[in-house]
């Protein structure tokens, strides 16, 4: 990867960007962060398959260029704004998520002002962990939660301001 810093920019997530983001294909153990194919997602009306729901909570971090380097579920909850972040496969592990979390955390806080923000994360993923902890969250509860293959320990991470 280049030295330079990559810039990356929110926008509004296209149906291009979703099918491309469906290919994505982590190395284990992050690979159970993979999607479903494209078609499935669209004929479930599941996560940004759904075009309403892509509308509404859903965003593509791109660079300067405008190629998706990744993208962000902005979930509203009570009083809350709960994150979900995946980085395409390649760009991850390179130095790259401050500041791509930083855009992240700047959208949520332009589009939910007043709501706290906060992400879970599973506990065993120390590389996502530090990136978090470098861009101001910090760990406020652990807990079980179900995945596809079982009850799986997960932090919640706050963000400070």
């Amino acid at each position: 990867m280049s030295s330079s810093p990559i810039t990356f920019h929110v926008v509004p997530m296209d149906t291009s960007h979703a099918e491309d983001i469906c290919t994505w294909d982590y190395r284990p153990p992050y690979n159970i962060y993979g999607w479903l194919p494209w078609e499935q997602m669209q004929a479930l009306g599941i996560e940004f398959g759904d075009p309403v729901l892509r509308s509404e909570q859903y965003v593509s971090v791109v660079d300067k260029t405008g190629s998706l380097c990744g993208f962000a579920q902005l979930f509203p909850m009570e009083g809350v704004v709960r994150l979900g972040i995946g980085m395409r496969p390649e760009l991850c592990g390179h130095g790259m998520g401050h500041s791509f979390m930083k855009v992240i955390v700047q959208a949520a806080l332009s589009r939910f002002p007043d709501r706290e923000i906060d992400l879970e994360v599973l506990t065993w993923n120390q590389r996502a962990i530090r990136t978090y902890q470098k861009c101001g969250f910090t760990i406020t509860d652990t807990y079980e939660r179900r995945t596809p293959t079982g009850d799986k320990p997960f932090y919640c991470m706050v963000y400070n301001q």
